[in-house]
């Protein structure tokens, strides 16, 4: 920790080089839902605070990207519309009225970017508040314990696979020579 960090004797110390070795992981929202565990954890602690619509209407925008089919496509679209946007929906999301004005207008024809708007909201949402209040919790200190842990195992194998290269392994012909 020399050079960007000052040292110092206080309790401050340990949670500088936790924050900056969790930095170092990519202390991200985008890191903790790429894991299944951490969506997990995540979500529990949304759960906890009565936001858990958030991460749900997230997850649904992303899977709706996936459609193929204008079909398939219009009736996700509509029951991400009933779910999550339209007023009084039984997980209904915090959107300006604008926003919800535009998707209620794009079900017509819902193209792939007709949640794109308020998704990135409802993400900036989550990040800006939920993740700050969660990266102080248990449940997400256990979890980077736990990525750090899975690196620290990725990078131990590498070390092992870069000491035992291919050519270290072939028979060296002087050596096979009989000396009777």
């Amino acid at each position: 920790m020399n050079g960007f960090f000052k040292k110092s004797h206080s309790k401050d110390t340990k949670k500088t080089q936790e924050t900056y070795e969790t930095s170092l992981l990519g202390d991200s929202l985008e890191t903790v839902l790429s894991k299944k565990s951490g969506r997990g954890a995540f979500r529990d602690f949304l759960r906890s605070e009565f936001c858990e619509e958030n991460l749900d209407f997230w997850l649904a925008c992303k899977d709706y990207q996936t459609c193929q089919s204008q079909e398939e496509r219009s009736q996700i679209a509509a029951t991400i519309y009933k779910e999550f946007i339209r007023d009084g929906s039984p997980k209904q999301v915090n959107l300006d009225f604008d926003t919800r004005k535009t998707i209620r207008q794009s079900l017509e024809q819902p193209g792939p970017s007709c949640f794109s708007v308020a998704e990135k909201k409802i993400y900036f949402l989550m990040e800006s508040c939920s993740f700050l209040r969660f990266t102080e919790t248990e449940p997400y200190k256990l979890f980077i314990t736990s990525v750090s842990k899975q690196r620290g195992l990725k990078r131990n194998r590498m070390a092992v696979k870069m000491k035992n290269p291919v050519d270290d392994l072939r028979v060296n012909p002087l050596l096979l020579v009989s000396t009777d």
